[in-house]
C-alpha cells in the first residue's frame, strides 16, 4: 500500500536527450528509454545506431517498443504536476501588458519568473521549479524574463548565441567560431558582458560627471545673469533717479523763475500805470490852461506847475519780462550725462573685474616672431630692431610684419590677457585663426581670421573690423585688456587703467584654435622702441 502512495521525483521522468519528462516514452533494446521523436531524430543526424546513454552500437536500427510503464508513471506524474502548478497558480500573479508570460503555462498565463538561454523558454515559478532542482537543468543559465527568446539563436546555425567576436563585435553561436570567425578572437558572453558592464559603468560616470559640470555651468551661469540683472537694475534705477531729479530740479527752476518773472512784471506794471496816471494828469491840466485865454494867470500857473517840464519816466526799452530757460536745461542735461557717465565707469569697472577672472599666463612663441622683432628671454616682452636676422622660414613665423604670437592656443571657454603699451606709438594687438595667413601682405579683418585693433601716429586709432571703424576715445591706453569669449563668439578690448570699452567684435564665428598675437610696431628711430609687455593681471 506504501508503494501505491509512492510518487517518484521528476529526475526519473527526463528524457537523457531533451532534458525534459518524457512525451510518449520508448526503451531500446538495451533498456534505455527516450522520447520517440528525440530518439528518432537523434539517430538520423548519425551514421550509425548507437544508444546515446550506454554508446551501445545496434547493426540495424532497433524496433522501439513504447514503454508502458513509464508512460503511466509519467501521466501519473504530470496529474499530479498539473495539480500542484493548478494550486500554486491561484497564488502567483498573472501575466499583465508588458510583462513576459510563461510559455508552459496553459489558458491563464501566469507571469514568467525567469527565462532558459538554453531552454529558450520563459518559466513561471512552478515550471520554473524542474531548473532549481533537476541536476542536467541546474546547469541551464537563466536570466530575468525577456521576450524574443529566438533573437538568441544563430539565423544560421539554429544554436545558441554563447560567444562573442571580438573581432567582428558581435555575438555567435558555436559552429560560427569553427566554420565563419575560425581566426577570430571570442570570450564568452558573460566575460563580455563583465567588460561591457565595466565600460558603461566608467561612461555613466563620466556622463554623471558632465551632467553635474553642466549644472554647475547653468548655476553659475544664472549666478552670473542675477549678478547683471541687479547691476543692471541698479545703474537703470540710479539713471532713472537722475533724470527724474533732473526734470523735478528743472521744473522747479523753470517755475521759480517764472515767478520771479511774474512778480518783477507787476511791479513794472505797477510804476508803468503811476507813470501813466501822472501824465494823464499833467494832460488834463495842460488842457485845462490850453483853453484860458487869462494870458498872466496861465503863465503863472504854468510857472508853478512846470508844465513845460514832464514828470520824469522811466527807459523801458531795454525791460524784458521774458526769463532766458535754455541755460536752466543744459545745466539739467549736462548734470545728468555726468550721472550717466559715472554709472558707466562703475559698470565697466565690474565688468573689467569679471572679465580678469579668466586670466591664462600668455608667453611670446620664438618661432612666430619675424625676424626683425627682440624678445625677452622670458618671452614676455617684444619690440622691434633695425637689424634683421636669418631664422628658419617655418609656416608659423610671420614673414612681412612685424608680429609675434603667444604659444598658448584656445579652442573653448574664456580667455583674458593685458598688454602694457604705455610709451608707443604704434601697436597691433588681437588674436588669430590658427590657419591664417601669415606669409607676404596680409588683410587684417574677421574674414582673414584676424580680430585686431590698433595705433597710428601717436594718437589715431582703428578696429580693423568689416568694414574698418576709427575709434574716438577719450585717452590714451597705457594698458590694453584682451578678452575673448569662444562660445559666445565675442572679443573685447579695455583701457584697463581708464575702466573703458575700446572695441568689441560681437558674433563672431570660431571653428579653430585661437592664438593672441602681439605687433610692437617698427622702431621709427627711436620714437617708438619702448617694448610690448605682457603683464600679470592684477584685479583691483
Amino acid at each position: 500500500m506504501a508503494a501505491a502512495n509512492y510518487l517518484p521525483s521528476e529526475d526519473q521522468f527526463l528524457c537523457s536527450i531533451c532534458l525534459d519528462v518524457f512525451t510518449d516514452p520508448v526503451s531500446t533494446s538495451c533498456g534505455h528509454n527516450f522520447c520517440k521523436t528525440c530518439i528518432n531524430e537523434h539517430w538520423k543526424t548519425t551514421d550509425q545506431y548507437m544508444c546515446p546513454m550506454c554508446k551501445k552500437v545496434f547493426n540495424k536500427r532497433p524496433e522501439l517498443h513504447i514503454n508502458t510503464f513509464i508512460s503511466e508513471m509519467v501521466a501519473q506524474f504530470r496529474q499530479s504536476a498539473q495539480q500542484k502548478s493548478s494550486h500554486s497558480s491561484s497564488e502567483q500573479q498573472v501575466s499583465k501588458p508588458g510583462e513576459v508570460p510563461c510559455d508552459i503555462c496553459i489558458g491563464t498565463k501566469l507571469k514568467a519568473l525567469k527565462s532558459c538561454l538554453v531552454c529558450l523558454v520563459s518559466y513561471c515559478e512552478t515550471h520554473l521549479e524542474p531548473h532549481l532542482t533537476v541536476s542536467g537543468l541546474k546547469r541551464h543559465q537563466l536570466i530575468d524574463p525577456v521576450e524574443n527568446l529566438e533573437d538568441r539563436m544563430c539565423t544560421k546555425h539554429d544554436k545558441p548565441l554563447e560567444l562573442f567576436c571580438k573581432t567582428d563585435q558581435t555575438c555567435v553561436c558555436v559552429l560560427c567560431s569553427v566554420l565563419d570567425h575560425k581566426t577570430h578572437e571570442f570570450v564568452s558572453l558573460r566575460e563580455e558582458y563583465e567588460v561591457k558592464k565595466e565600460e558603461l559603468g566608467k561612461t555613466e560616470a563620466e556622463i554623471q560627471q558632465m551632467i553635474q559640470e553642466i549644472k554647475q555651468s547653468v548655476d553659475l551661469s544664472k549666478e552670473n545673469a542675477d549678478r547683471m540683472t541687479a547691476e543692471g537694475v541698479q545703474i537703470f534705477t540710479a539713471l532713472k533717479e537722475s533724470v527724474e531729479r533732473g526734470q523735478t530740479n528743472l521744473t522747479n527752476s523753470i517755475k521759480e523763475k517764472q515767478k520771479a518773472t511774474e512778480k518783477q512784471a507787476e511791479t513794472f506794471i505797477k510804476q508803468l500805470e503811476q507813470e501813466i496816471s501822472e501824465l494823464k494828469k499833467r494832460r488834463t491840466e495842460v488842457d485845462q490852461f490850453s483853453h484860458s485865454e487869462d494870458h498872466m494867470h496861465l503863465l503863472q500857473s504854468v510857472q508853478s506847475l512846470k508844465i513845460h517840464h514832464p514828470p520824469p519816466t522811466k527807459n523801458w526799452t531795454d525791460v524784458s519780462a521774458c526769463p532766458f530757460y535754455e541755460g536752466t536745461l543744459v545745466a539739467a542735461l549736462t548734470q545728468m550725462e555726468e550721472t550717466l557717465s559715472t554709472e558707466m565707469r562703475k559698470l565697466l569697472e565690474a565688468e573689467i573685474k569679471r572679465v580678469q577672472q579668466y586670466a591664462v599666463d600668455v608667453t611670446l612663441d620664438p618661432h612666430t616672431a619675424n625676424p626683425s622683432l627682440i624678445l625677452s628671454a622670458d618671452g614676455k616682452r617684444v619690440y622691434h630692431s633695425d637689424v634683421t636676422k636669418t631664422l628658419p622660414d617655418n609656416p608659423e613665423r610671420f614673414s612681412s610684419h612685424a608680429w609675434v604670437s603667444g604659444k598658448q592656443s584656445f579652442s573653448s571657454s574664456r580667455f583674458y590677457c593685458e598688454v602694457q603699451v604705455k610709451g608707443k606709438t604704434i601697436w597691433t594687438l588681437g588674436v588669430i585663426r590658427e590657419s591664417s595667413r601669415r606669409k607676404g601682405e596680409i588683410t587684417q579683418s574677421p574674414k582673414k581670421g584676424y580680430w585686431s585693433i590698433w595705433k597710428r601716429n601717436g594718437n589715431r586709432y582703428k578696429a580693423l573690423d568689416d568694414p574698418s571703424v576709427h575709434l574716438s576715445l577719450q585717452s590714451q591706453p597705457q594698458k590694453v585688456g584682451v578678452f575673448v569669449d569662444y562660445e559666445e563668439g565675442l572679443v573685447s578690448f579695455y583701457d584697463v587703467d581708464a575702466a573703458a570699452l575700446i572695441y568689441s567684435f560681437t558674433g563672431c564665428s570660431f571653428t579653430e584654435k585661437l592664438y593672441p598675437f602681439f605687433g610692437p610696431g617698427l622702431n621709427e628711430g627711436g620714437r617708438n622702441s619702448a617694448p610690448l609687455i605682457l603683464s600679470p593681471v592684477r584685479v583691483k
